[in-house]
C-alpha cells in the first residue's frame, strides 16, 4: 500500500506543479500573447542575405506641424546596406545623417546617441492615429511599419524637427 501512497503523491505533486506554474497553459499562455508592449513597432528582414532589425520605430508629431521618425535600425550581417530614404504617410521625408548600415553599428533617429534624422514637414495627424512609415533600404528592399504617432511630449519633449543631425566624421589619427 505503501507504494501506491507514494506514486499519488508523486502524481498529485506533478500535477500541482504544472498546474500552479502555468506550464499547463501551453501555447495560450496569456504572458505568449503579448505581440508589443512599447509605442513603438517593429520589424525584421531576415533572409540569406539580410538582417536588418528595426526597433522602437514611431513618428513624433511636433507643434509646427513635423513629423520626426523615432527608433533605432540594426544589420546584424557582414555585408553593409543602406537606408535610401524614408516615407512617413505617403510622403518622403527628408533623412540626414548615417545612413550607412555596417554590422551591428545601429542608425539611431533622436535621443542622446542619434546619428540620423527623418524629417517631414507639413504634417497633420492627431497623435494616436497610426500612420505608414516605408523604409527603402539598398540591399534588404522595402520596409513598410504602421507607426504610432506621439506628441512632442512626455519623454519626446526634447524632439524638434530643428537641425539635421551630420554623419559623424572618420576617424583621424595624428602621427609625429
Amino acid at each position: 500500500m505503501s507504494g501506491f501512497k507514494r506514486t499519488l503523491s508523486v502524481i498529485t505533486i506533478f500535477a500541482l506543479s504544472v498546474s500552479l506554474t502555468g506550464c499547463g497553459a501551453g501555447l495560450n499562455a496569456a504572458t505568449r500573447q503579448i505581440a508589443q508592449v512599447t509605442d513603438g513597432v517593429e520589424a525584421n528582414v531576415i533572409n540569406e542575405e539580410n538582417n536588418i532589425r528595426v526597433v522602437n520605430l514611431l513618428v513624433v508629431a511636433t507643434e509646427d506641424q513635423y513629423a520626426v521618425l523615432v527608433g533605432t535600425i540594426v544589420n546584424a550581417k557582414d555585408a553593409p546596406d543602406t537606408l535610401l530614404g524614408v516615407a512617413i504617410n505617403g510622403s518622403v521625408a527628408t533623412l540626414t545623417g548615417t545612413t550607412t548600415l555596417l554590422r551591428n553599428a545601429p542608425v539611431i533617429f533622436e535621443g542622446d546617441s542619434a546619428n540620423a534624422k527623418a524629417v517631414l514637414p507639413g504634417f497633420t495627424v492627431a497623435p494616436g492615429i497610426r500612420v505608414p512609415v516605408v523604409l527603402f533600404f539598398a540591399r534588404a528592399g522595402e520596409v513598410t511599419l504602421d507607426a504610432l504617432v506621439r506628441g512632442a511630449t512626455d519623454i519626446y519633449t526634447n524632439v524638434t524637427s530643428g537641425g539635421p543631425v551630420s554623419a559623424p566624421a572618420a576617424a583621424v589619427t595624428e602621427t609625429e
